[in-house]
């Protein structure tokens, strides 16, 4: 299980040299991995550590290209042994292409005018960096007809072979690489609840590009990237994803197609039910063994309870307040309730808030990655010193206390 970084005010809330300065010290800190998106304005990262990283696809290891790069972290000093401990891999998130017909992109907020920018910053980076050191993961845009400035002569955004191929050159360009190891879908090219939605709604169903298409698109761009001097992709992944469509790109990948091996969704202490209810099980290591990498851990940063005082200056600095709207569900009153029951627990028991959500998300066995983002070097410190010093599991008492919190309110951030 690790920590992932995730750079979602790259080129918006920050500069290309606050960019590089907290992409340096993650990597010093032995985060080894980005994640970024054509409409990502920041950067995340993640820790791995686990006794084995299900991001493999069918088996309980890595692939060969991701031990080779994670066998020279030692971010938890602990010995690394993939078969036996606990090891780690920190991995740095930046989002990579993004946009939807109802939620929020990166940056935030979204423009065509700052949109790969976070790329640009990445790649500029990486330039001094080793590429087999460095495993970077990106994300290709679902469904979305307000975005089509992501594409040329495009009235809508498909996941379709067309749409992929092109998002993926782009990326590869901005990001100055020759190849990405992990590719996801943003979200879904079907009509899902997203971004605080719960329940689906029947009424919006629309055709949609059919799994196994999809998956033949991914399977040309990883066959490109095999050939000596092509471009290409190593391994796929979705976001955002529901029960329904994780078992549909399995069976269509039955054939011989390629296996998606991770799924980016949001989980933490105020988002739980959409992932627990039924995607825990599927995503099962003896079921269809799909690594979750848990994005908003924080909670978009309410975790941290600086939103509380609406008047403080971390909360005036925050991104809820610097872009009206941005991720709202957050802000309500009843989430800011159920917030501060939690930071309230924190300290009963000597924790930081961030200390109790991180750790929360960290001990999830389901988990193999938390994805954090911040805005500074100082934040990503805090963050990154929570994940790895707080004590490991939890205590028995502070878990039953945040199941009894959970037990009467739920997920106070569903809209």
């Amino acid at each position: 299980m690790g920590v992932r970084r995730r750079e979602m005010t790259f080129g918006k809330q920050n500069t290309e040299n606050e960019a590089h300065a907290m992409l340096c010290y993650a990597f010093e800190s032995g985060i080894n991995a980005l994640d970024t998106a054509e409409l990502q304005h920041c950067v995340r990262a993640s820790v791995y550590r686990r006794h084995w990283l299900v991001i493999a696809g069918s088996c309980h290891c890595l692939p060969d290209e991701l031990l080779a790069a994670a066998s020279c972290v030692r971010a938890s000093h602990r010995p690394f042994n993939v078969a036996i401990v606990y090891w780690t891999i920190i991995f740095v998130v930046l989002t990579a292409s993004s946009s939807a017909h109802h939620c929020v992109l990166y940056p935030v907020p979204p423009s065509k005018e700052t949109q790969g920018r976070t790329d640009l910053y990445i790649g500029s980076w990486l330039k001094s960096q080793p590429r087999d050191k460095v495993i970077v993961a990106t994300k290709v845009a679902g469904y979305s007809e307000q975005s089509t400035y992501l594409r040329q002569n495009a009235k809508v955004v498909r996941v379709d072979a067309a749409n992929i191929k092109e998002s993926v050159e782009n990326s590869l360009k901005r990001l100055n690489i020759d190849y990405i190891d992990l590719l996801q879908i943003h979200w879904p090219d079907r009509c899902v609840p997203l971004f605080g939605e719960f329940f689906y709604d029947p009424s919006k169903w629309r055709p949609s590009v059919p799994f196994v298409e999809q998956l033949e698109a991914f399977q040309e761009l990883i066959d490109e990237g095999k050939n000596e001097g092509g471009y290409g992709v190593r391994y796929i992944g979705v976001s955002n994803e529901t029960s329904y469509g994780v078992m549909e790109f399995v069976h269509a990948a039955k054939d011989g197609l390629p296996k998606i091996v991770s799924i980016q969704n949001n989980y933490s202490l105020l988002v739980r039910c959409h992932f627990e209810i039924d995607l825990v099980e599927v995503c099962h290591p003896n079921n269809y063994n799909i690594g979750l990498l848990a994005y908003s851990p924080l909670a978009g940063g309410a975790l941290t309870g600086k939103y509380l005082d609406i008047d403080s200056y971390a909360a005036k600095k925050g991104r809820f307040n610097l872009f009206p709207g941005y991720m709202e569900r957050y802000n309500r009153s009843l989430a800011k309730e159920v917030t501060s029951k939690y930071i309230q627990l924190a300290k009963e028991h000597g924790l930081t808030p961030v200390e109790l959500a991180l750790g929360f998300t960290r001990d999830r066995s389901f988990v193999t990655s938390s994805i954090i983002g911040a805005t500074s070097v100082d934040q990503l410190k805090v963050d990154i010193d929570a994940y790895l010093n707080t004590k490991r599991p939890l205590p028995p008492e502070v878990t039953s206390g945040i199941e009894e919190i959970f037990n009467t309110y739920k997920d106070p951030a569903v809209r």
